[in-house]
């Protein structure tokens, strides 16, 4: 016969085994990423592009690109590169044209020369556009101001979390996914 002690601690062990799942559902959840504390700021590997497929993206959206050197090379800092671009990247692009209706004229993309970091024009999370009045206005119309950065640029936030900065002569994007898209 087992003692009260023991007859006690034999009744919680169900429950315990159904605390502890509901605990790690719960933990799963807030560090999933994307969800809870794992925000959707948070570094994930991340499909990217070739040249030729960004470019298939962006043409068929009616979206622009240009460079002062004439070129796509990713170690030219003169250049325009879209090689190593995330998917999300292009497909916030896309987005963005897309809901504004405005024109949309790339002029910085993975290339060399731009600021490092983990979100980072070199690392796929970054393009730069031409700055017209149209999606300057969008942006200050339907997304939040945010302050301003560190260097002193005035920041407006997506719904989605995407950060767009007003740079002077153009406008500095950083992509942590779509859109919406």
């Amino acid at each position: 016969m087992n003692s009260p002690a023991a007859q006690f601690r034999l009744r919680l062990q169900p429950r315990a085994r159904a605390v502890a799942g509901v605990l790690a559902l719960v933990l799963t959840v807030l560090f999933a990423p994307g969800v809870g504390l794992a925000s959707s700021h948070d570094a994930y590997a991340a499909t990217k592009l070739t040249q030729a497929q960004a470019e298939s993206k962006f043409r068929s959206a009616g979206i622009t690109w240009s460079s002062s050197g004439n070129c796509t090379n990713r170690n030219n800092s003169t250049c325009t590169s879209f090689d190593q671009l995330n998917l999300t990247t292009a497909q916030g692009a896309v987005t963005l044209k897309n809901a504004s209706g405005c024109a949309l004229n790339i002029t910085g993309g993975t290339e060399t020369g731009h600021a490092s970091g983990t979100y980072s024009h070199w690392n796929g999370y970054k393009l730069d556009y031409s700055k017209y009045t149209c999606i300057g206005n969008y942006i200050k119309t339907y997304f939040s101001y945010s302050g301003l950065r560190g260097d002193g640029y005035q920041m407006w936030t997506s719904g989605s979390g995407n950060v767009y900065t007003d740079e002077g002569s153009h406008w500095d994007v950083l992509y942590y996914n779509c859109g919406g898209c």
